[in-house]
């Protein structure tokens, strides 16, 4: 398993996954653009308090995408089922 280390908003971290390289990028730059974001209209704001913003608004994120995979998922259960009850055309 590889083994990365690298800096994230201002931490030096070490870690191993079986993740890719590019995968590892990306979530670094998806993590540094939210934290920047939160920062811009925060204002003077301790570190402690932005990182736990963060973590809300992924922990947000995450469920909202949860949500909407499972609408989904039903919606194209329906269809299936529809489908496969049709008489052939």
């Amino acid at each position: 398993m590889p083994r990365y280390t690298l800096t994230l908003l201002g931490l030096d971290i070490s870690f191993k996954t079986d993740a890719d390289n590019k995968r590892i990028e990306a979530a670094q730059a998806f993590i540094e653009n939210k934290y920047k974001e939160l920062v811009a209209g925060a204002g003077d704001i301790s570190k402690e308090r932005v990182l736990t913003y963060l973590l809300l608004s992924l922990a947000d994120d995450y469920l909202v995408a949860g949500d909407k995979l499972q609408r989904l998922e039903g919606k194209i259960g329906e269809i299936l089922e529809k489908t496969s009850t049709e008489p052939d055309r």
